[in-house]
Order: C-alpha cells, then structure tokens, then sequence
C-alpha cells in the first residue's frame, strides 16, 4: 500500500481523493509542512509516499505518470511529489526544512508539496506530461479554467498513444500497434501482468515451433499465424507495461531472453519439420542463429563503447540525423535493417507458402544484408568521429569479450612485456585469428589437428586484443569478432562430421553460449555489472570453448564427437541458465533497475 498526503485546505467537490485512492494510495489530510511531517512519520518505511497539494487539479493519468512510476526513487509534478522507500530520507529533510521556512513565514499553507519537490536532495524524475493537465490553480477562476481544460483532453486516448513505443519498425507500428494497445488496455483492465502476457507469447511461439516440427502443410500454416500472435503479444507485454506502468526487472529480463527463445526455439522447430520430408536444413538453422546472434552482439558492442564517450560526433552521424528528416528516409532505413517485427513477419509468411530451406535461404539473404549495412555505417562513423571512450565503456567491452582464465593469464603477461601489444591495431589481431581459425576449421578434414593448432593461436590473438583497455575506435568489433570465430567453428566442425545429430547438438551448444552472451548484455544495460568471474572461468571463455571443441573434433570419432556436443551443450545451459535465473530473481527482489523501454535493436 502507498500513502498519500495530502497538503492544504481540502476544496469542495474535488475529486482528487477519489482519484489517489484509485492509483492505490492511502489518503491522509495534512494542515501544513509540519502536520506533514507527523503524519509522514508514521508511515512504514517500506512504503512509497506522496505528498499532494489539496488543490491540485489535473488528469488522472497524469497522477499516475508522477506518481506510480516504480523506475524512479522520487518524481514529481505540479502538485505532487512522491518518494519510494530509498529516497525517504531525502523527503524527510526537504520536510524539515520546509516547516523550518513555514514557521519563519515564507512559506504558506498549500504549497508544500511543490516546495518540497525543490528541497529534495536526491534525483528527480520530472514526466513529460504533453497535453496532460496538472497545476495548482490559486484562484476560483484560475480553478475553473483548469478543470475546463481537464474535460477538453482525454487522457485514456493518451495514455493509449504513449502505450506504443514512440521509435519502432514500420511493420510493428502499422500493423500491429494500431489494435495490440487495445489488447494491452483488455488485459490491463483484467489484473493481467507484463510477465504473464511475455510467458504466453513464450508459449505461443513454442506451440507454433511444436506445428512447424510436423513437417505438413497445414502445421506450417498454423506455424506462421501462431508466430505473428506470438509476436503480437511480445508487443503487447511492453505496452501493457508502459500502459499500466508496470515496470519490473523481472519483466525487463524476461521480455528480451524469451525474445532470443522464441525465435530459435521456432528455428529449431523448422528444421525438425524439414527433416520429416528429408530435407536437412539443421546448417542453415545454425547458420541463422549464429548470423542473427552477431548481428545483435554488434549493435549492443556498438551502443556500449558510445553510450557515454564524449566528443562523440562525426559526419556520417550528421548525415544521417539529415536522412532523418526525410520522411520515408527514415522506414526505409528502419525496414532494410530487418527489426524483429519484419523478420518475424516474413518468417512466418514464408513458412506458410514456401518450404524451411527457402525460409531459411531468404532470412540469412536478408540478416546478410541487413549486418553488412548496420557494421559498415558503425564502422564508418568510428573512423570518422573522434569519441574518447570512458573506462566504464571499455569495461563493458571486456565483458562483453567474454575471455576466459586462459586468455585472462595470457593478458597479464602480455601487459608485463616491455613491448606491449599494439593499441590502433588489436581489432586486425583478433580478426587475423579468427579468419586463420575459421579457414582452418573450413578447409581441412574431419579429425586434423591443424583447427587445434589455430584455435591455439586464436587464443594468442584474442590474449593480445584484450590485454589493454579497449579504447581504440574500432574495439567495439572484438566482442562479435569472437562470437562470429567461436559460433562459426563449432558450425563448421559439426558439419564437418557428418553425422546424423551433430548439427542439432551444434545448435544447442550455440544456443546455450548464445543464451550466456546475451544475459551478460542485459546485466550492462541494466546497470547490474557483468556475470560473475567464477562463472566465465567455469564455462571457458569463448577461447576455452573453442580449444575444447576443436580438440575433441581431433579426437573423437564423428558419433562421440556428437555425444561430447550434446554433454558440453547441456552443462553449459545447465550452470548458465541457474545462474542467471538466480541473479535476476535476487535483483528483482532488490529493486534494480528496469529496462523494458529500451527494446531490441534489430
């Protein structure tokens, strides 16, 4: 339960009350800052509080935007101010301090609520309210007018538009946030959660991946219209959030991990139904993942080394803030870069009228495609920027390189030589290793020990790329460059064996690798630091893996190898997927911070 307090001489025939108790408020009446002060004392600490001036007139909804808002320790708008447990303290002093000037008479009763959102010595969220109205008329006109100007705006049309994110893909905003956010006002008004409707579009997406696994006409159909409700709900969950503000880390977590689930779940499930007609296609699923993984690791790689670099601006960026103001311009660039709503779109038409082979060939064109232009532009705008990356960016790289114990001692002993591994050029180290491993995963035979010895220079390169703070312009491209070696040897090595099963157990390995880079992202969005070390150490680092699985294919006969895919797939989802289940249930509880209106960038 929340409190509220409200401040000043009630006004007759205000509905203020009313409306507070509607948004979950308890309401108490206060004469004065002091009077206040007693009564804020008395309420639990673990309680959000507000405090109200009496005569505050305004929409609901625009009450709501100020005070219910649980991503933010304080906020307020004319009017009110209201505090979650965290920022107590800070109310308590800007309190004291405002009875303090009351008694001194500069202060007078029914407007301590604006006061105290002055005193506050903490942050401050203040919501852009648009043509929502919230003031504090001082005079029986100036209330008049107010109230008048209430009644001239519907706040439910408004809070219906802001449910829909304000930059999305043209498929999503045309063609399906025009009726999801009524769906999203549907289940808000039956107590329905973000979390719920996000676990059913889980469920949804795996029913339609279960029919794709048939293999028949009609179970491709009923794959396709299962995908796109699927992704119907997906943007129904966040508009349910942002329409009912309920925001969690919980939910932020979820939304985007079952996001990454449900689309490779449904790869999977086209490849098994490929298999019923004999047509294996588990290369190309694989092959998909990998591609659309990279593609994601780029674009968080990319926004994590700019996220707070200063000086950061070059003319590509101007040219394309000039794009911008032309209108079509801007969906075309939306569309070509495949977003989720697109991909999904075509994924599940192609599924319906063509076959798994001709789906996946025209997804991996278009993801292609798609990471060709999004990398090159990135690239383009480093080299012409002069940015000056912070430590906290190039940490997050660090993270995101994900080096294991043997890269990481490989580091140290780099950094202890009097020559140290060259600043400019570490992104041409780590991509000469990973091309030379590649090739040779590539171009030698099942059971040669030549990917051994690659992988064992991989590891070289990758110690050297990482030995120094990863500052320079184009270090933000060693995190997908060892995603794009490691994912695509393990590929290449399945396929290589050439046995039945080695390709799916290739899949979930790089899924449950997948599943561990994406979560290490989601922790630097959210501000809760990278996984724990014990944990990289644990599952090997991406150079670890990579010298494992290159040498069990030297080793092992093609059907062991397979069996040693599967028992490596499984233990690194099984010591992952608790972990990170742990992590964010215990964050949920403390209280981190949500990211839900952060969405995917492709």
């Amino acid at each position: 339960m929340s409190t509220a307090i409200l401040t000043g001489q009630p006004v007759p025939g205000s509905s203020l009350e009313g409306d507070l108790r509607s948004l979950g408020f308890d309401v108490r009446v206060a004469s004065d800052a002091a009077d206040t002060e007693t009564l804020l004392a008395a309420v639990p600490a673990d309680q959000r509080v507000a405090v109200v001036d009496a005569r505050f007139v305004g929409h609901v909804h625009a009450l709501r935007l100020g005070l219910t808002d649980p991503r933010f320790d304080a906020a307020a708008i004319p009017g009110a101010v209201t505090v979650r447990p965290a920022a107590r303290p800070a109310l308590d002093r800007a309190l004291r301090t405002a009875a303090g000037d009351a008694s001194n008479g500069s202060v007078v009763v029914g407007i301590v609520a604006d006061r105290v959102a002055e005193l506050l010595d903490t942050e401050l969220h203040r919501p852009e309210l648009g043509e929502l109205v919230a003031e504090v008329p001082r005079d029986p006109q100036a209330r008049n007018e107010a109230r008048q100007a209430v009644a001239a705006v519907d706040d439910e049309a408004i809070r219906l538009r802001t449910a829909v994110k304000s930059r999305d893909g043209f498929f999503t905003t045309y063609c399906i946030s025009p009726y999801s956010r009524y769906l999203a006002r549907w289940c808000a008004r039956r107590g329905l959660t973000p979390n719920q409707v996000t676990t059913a579009s889980l469920f949804t997406a795996l029913i339609a991946a279960g029919c794709a696994a048939t293999g028949t006409r009609a179970g491709f159909v009923a794959a396709g219209l299962l995908l796109l409700f699927s992704f119907v709900l997906d943007c129904t969950d966040g508009q349910l959030a942002r329409y009912s503000l309920q925001y969690s880390t919980l939910g932020a977590w979820l939304d985007a991990t079952f996001d990454r689930a449900k689309e490779y779940a449904y790869y999977a499930g086209l490849a098994l139904g490929a298999a019923r007609s004999g047509d294996d296609v588990w290369a190309l699923a694989l092959g998909a993942m990998v591609l659309q993984t990279c593609r994601h690791v780029v674009d968080f790689s990319f926004n994590e080394a700019n996220h707070d670099a200063t000086a950061n601006t070059s003319p590509t960026a101007a040219l394309s803030g000039r794009l911008d103001s032309v209108g079509w311009t801007v969906w075309l660039r939306r569309m070509i870069v495949l977003p989720i709503g697109e991909r999904w779109a075509m994924i599940a038409v192609l599924t319906a009228v063509t076959t798994p082979r001709i789906t996946f060939y025209a997804l991996l064109i278009g993801c292609a495609f798609a990471a060709t232009y999004t990398t090159a532009g990135r690239v383009l705008r480093s080299l012409t920027r002069k940015a000056r990356r912070t430590d906290r960016a190039a940490r997050a790289l660090a993270d995101l390189a994900d080096s294991g114990a043997i890269a990481q001692a490989l580091a140290r002993l780099l950094k202890k030589l009097p020559a140290k591994p060259p600043f400019g050029a570490r992104v041409l180290v780590a991509l000469s290793g990973a091309v030379i491993l590649v090739a040779a995963a590539w171009l030698e035979p099942y059971g040669s020990w030549l990917p051994v010895l690659a992988a064992v220079l991989y590891t070289l390169t990758s110690a050297a790329a990482v030995a120094l703070p990863l500052k320079g312009a184009l270090d933000w491209l060693i995190p997908p460059l060892f995603r794009t070696a490691e994912y695509v040897t393990v590929l290449v090595l399945a396929a290589k064996a050439d046995v039945n099963g080695a390709l799916p157990a290739a899949f979930g390995l790089v899924g449950a690798v997948a599943y561990h880079h994406y979560d290490t992202v989601y922790r630097i969005r959210g501000n809760a630091g990278a996984p724990p070390n014990w944990l990289v150490r644990a599952i090997g680092g991406h150079e670890g893996r990579t010298l494992l699985v290159t040498v069990l294919a030297a080793l092992l006969a093609a059907t062991d190898f397979k069996v040693a895919l599967t028992a490596l797939a499984v233990a690194v989802a099984l010591v992952v997927l608790v972990e990170s289940i742990r992590f964010w249930v215990t964050a949920h509880k403390l209280g981190a911070p949500a990211v839900h209106d952060e969405g995917e960038p492709a």
